[in-house]
């Protein structure tokens, strides 16, 4: 099921990869949140919804060195989501955490 409907439309390739990092940091931020207040369901719902957006980022025309790292990003964020791992989450985090600070 897509959550993010207008975005999936067409209007994520519009953003910049920068915007588009931002707002996967976005559900990442709202991920670890959820984690800390125990709520799982509300934090699988977040989770989701990163990978949605990880997803559309790499179905848009990217370099592919950016290709190569959204990937990786991909692969330790569902890893850091599965075995629960709160250093990696914030890592992650503070890492997409900076592309929000960009104008």
């Amino acid at each position: 099921m897509i959550q993010h409907k207008e975005l999936a439309n067409g209007r994520w390739s519009e953003l910049s990869l920068s915007k588009q990092l931002s707002n996967i940091g976005s559900e990442v931020s709202r991920t670890i949140k959820w984690q800390e207040k125990n709520n799982e369901i509300q934090a699988q719902k977040a989770f989701e919804r990163a990978l949605e957006l990880i997803d559309m980022t790499l179905s848009t025309k990217q370099r592919y060195s950016a290709i190569k790292e959204i990937c990786r990003l991909r692969e330790l964020f569902c890893q850091a989501y599965i075995i629960k791992d709160k250093e990696d989450m914030e890592y992650i985090n503070k890492y997409l955490f900076y592309f929000a600070l960009e104008k």
